[in-house]
């Protein structure tokens, strides 16, 4: 199965279906015009044209009045790569270089950027070998485009740096060895056209976004689970309270959850308690908003990955170069704050579902075994998510509001973009980790309801779920059943994919 690199609009649930069903790329016939196009034009400009054009015969950031003859262009652009590899810390994850690269393939593909037919077709052969070059996660400020890990993307294309391959480490070297490939020999423009960009921000966003996307439609489900396992009212789920509040996200997950529990005996019980606590009560409101923040994230990342980001940007048939500042990450650093926040109040919910769940009201024992006090049963399973929940909530400070001065004054406002991607990829770590622990306390409260059953959808959940975390009769070691817990999670909100699971 393949994916044509073409002009249409890239989506997220394109972008799924092409990692769900491990898809190649291969250029249309359009792209391929455009980028021969881009570069005929760029090569003829040069050799008529002999002014400054800034990346193309000068120098970079502050060196931007530094002149190179063109005797010295390729040397240049190979310069730029090798010096701008400065990244730090731990190896970005493969599935998110895959996404760098697929991004860095789509935003060239448009024809504004001056690069040889042969480089975009290295990068599209990297990514169909799934050969990834390994970059770092810190280094980049995000805003004359990623520098420092698009570098590093860059290093192998050059016989440099050091990509993964079936389970190995290979050098840049080695790998085109392996595979009969030449280096690709930068010419003028290219080293740039590589490196300026948001790829970095926008792999990890994306990334980010499918996740939570994911896990927000799991949350409602596994909502639903803590609200028949409390006992809880359907009457805040009524469509007639949405119509008067229409807000979409509180819409779906109102829907969502009156649908999952159709059906229930335990909802339909009578009940003796006139009103819920607001984490039950208001998951509409709370799971709904968060929806709307990640729906408002997903629209600025599609409109940023089906955009060209670097710089400068070359017009052929405008017959004009110019430098501006579409690398700065602003947009996408602040949606990502915003996501963040998303990420953050998911978890701050569940948390609190599971503290009710725990506290031996509405005929649960205390901490949700048999005998308590003999047993400490599901006690320090809430610490656990709280304090899972609370490093959330430390990493929900912004980003976007810093900025540093770089490049000796030139580069004097910077959006921190990259620190907030990686951010939020952390924090949905954290979140899988919550819900697990939710869906955890959940399951063993329902059985406490039995003999009564609540609805289809939940019973087959949760037997799915006991193949796997066997019910606590007495005290048992947690860590592993827990462990278990959030793997489950990640496969089952993987089943359920992008779109709202309803």
């Amino acid at each position: 199965m393949t994916h044509e690199i073409n002009k249409n609009w890239l989506t997220l649930e394109i972008i799924d279906d092409i990692l769900a069903n491990n898809k190649k790329l291969v250029l249309s016939s359009d792209s391929t015009t455009a980028i021969v196009t881009c570069r005929t034009y760029l090569d003829e400009k040069m050799a008529r044209h002999n002014k400054p054009i800034y990346g193309i015969n000068t120098g970079f950031g502050s060196l931007c009045n530094t002149t190179i003859p063109n005797k010295d262009l390729a040397t240049l652009q190979r310069n730029l790569v090798m010096s701008h590899a400065c990244g730090l810390g731990e190896e970005v994850p493969q599935d998110v270089v895959k996404l760098m690269l697929l991004l860095k393939i789509q935003g060239l593909s448009y024809g504004h950027s001056g690069v040889q037919l042969v480089t975009v077709q290295r990068l599209i052969d990297l990514y169909n070998h799934n050969i990834f070059p390994v970059v770092y996660e810190q280094g980049s400020l995000g805003a004359s485009g990623d520098l420092a890990p698009l570098a590093h993307l860059t290093l192998p294309m050059i016989g440099l740096g050091e990509v993964n391959f079936e389970g190995k480490k290979y050098s840049g070297a080695e790998i085109n060895k392996k595979l009969g490939w030449e280096a690709i020999n930068l010419q003028s423009k290219e080293g740039l056209a590589l490196l300026n960009g948001t790829q970095f921000m926008s792999a990890y966003g994306i990334h980010n976004l499918l996740r939570a996307k994911k896990l927000s439609n799991f949350s409602d489900l596994i909502a639903a689970v803590s609200l028949d396992a409390y006992d809880g009212r359907i009457e805040p789920f009524n469509e007639l309270i949405q119509k008067i509040r229409p807000h979409n996200g509180q819409f779906i997950t109102a829907r969502n959850i009156k649908k999952v529990l159709e059906g229930s005996q335990i909802v339909a019980q009578e009940k003796t308690h006139v009103q819920d606590p607001y984490s039950f009560r208001c998951v509409p409101q709370v799971h709904g908003a968060c929806k709307d923040a990640i729906a408002h994230a997903q629209k600025v990342f599609e409109t940023e990955i089906n955009s060209v980001t670097d710089n400068p940007t070359i017009f052929p048939e405008e017959d004009d170069i110019i430098s501006a500042g579409n690398f700065h990450g602003q947009p996408l650093a602040m949606v990502l704050d915003y996501l963040g926040i998303a990420i953050a109040e998911l978890g701050s919910i569940s948390e609190r579902r599971t503290y009710k769940l725990i506290g031996g009201q509405r005929n649960l024992p205390p901490f949700l075994v048999a005998n308590p006090g003999l047993n400490s049963g599901f006690m320090i399973t809430q610490y656990a998510q709280a304090s899972v929940v609370s490093q959330n909530k430390q990493l929900a400070m912004p980003c976007s509001v810093d900025t540093i001065d770089s490049s000796n004054g030139q580069e004097d406002h910077v959006s921190m973009g990259a620190n907030a991607a990686t951010k939020v990829y952390r924090m949905i770590d954290n979140l899988e980790k919550i819900l697990g622990i939710e869906l955890m306390n959940a399951a063993q409260a329902l059985e406490f309801r039995r003999p009564l059953k609540s609805s289809k959808p939940i019973e087959e959940l949760v037997a799915e779920y006991r193949k796997i975390i066997p019910f606590v009769n007495n005290d048992i070691e947690m860590h592993s059943s827990m462990k278990k817990s959030i793997e489950f999670i990640q496969q089952y909100a993987n089943k359920l994919g992008v779109k709202d699971f309803l």
